[in-house]
């Protein structure tokens, strides 16, 4: 049988459903974590005193159906230098986002069944895969919320995006027409291209 340790991830990360399913009692999970100082971190996620808090992995398992967006995803694809200043998610229309909204997260809301266009999943700094958008799906976002980011974060991140050697110019008018950007995408396109 496996030990409470083993389901403790390289970041020190240890997620209460994982050592359940594993077959951990929950009385020696609770035991476990006060013995050791974890500090619960958010609902169902420890984490030990000599770890570094992944942010990103945390609020994935809070909020699983969310994927990081905007300003996240422009970092995680290099159009940007800058890190972002507050975690960006977007979620489907209908979906209560107050407790997001309140601990600071910048949530942007879709079409349920537009949620996952473009989705994948990256390993952040920690290790941890987590869900972003595209670099095709970022770029829609982009344009359909312009007036949310600096006219020269959006220029630089158009610029950096349109030389890119991996860009997919079929898959980016496709997705500009799911989101009805494809006039505004194609003018920028035809000036930089």
């Amino acid at each position: 049988m496996k030990q409470i340790s083993d389901f403790i991830d390289a970041s020190g990360m240890l997620l209460t459903k994982d050592a359940i399913q594993g077959g951990v009692k929950k009385d020696d999970f609770y035991r476990f974590i006060a013995n050791n100082h974890f500090e619960k971190a958010s609902h169902g996620i420890y984490i030990s005193p000599e770890a570094w808090e992944d942010e990103s992995f945390i609020l994935h398992q809070r909020c699983p159906q969310a994927v990081f967006s905007h300003d996240e995803a422009l970092f995680y694809h290099e159009l940007t230098d800058r890190e972002p200043m507050q975690q960006t998610i977007t979620i489907y229309s209908g979906y209560n986002t107050q407790k997001l909204k309140e601990s600071g997260i910048k949530v942007f809301t879709v079409k349920k069944e537009l949620l996952n266009v473009g989705k994948i999943e990256v390993k952040n700094s920690y290790g941890h895969k987590i869900p972003v958008y595209d670099l095709e799906r970022t770029i829609c976002d982009l344009m359909r919320s312009r007036r949310s980011f600096e006219i020269q974060d959006f220029q630089t991140a158009i610029k950096k995006y349109v030389n890119r050697p991996d860009k997919d110019l079929n898959k980016l008018m496709t997705y500009a027409s799911l989101f009805r950007v494809e006039k505004r995408i194609r003018q920028y396109m035809e000036v930089l291209l």
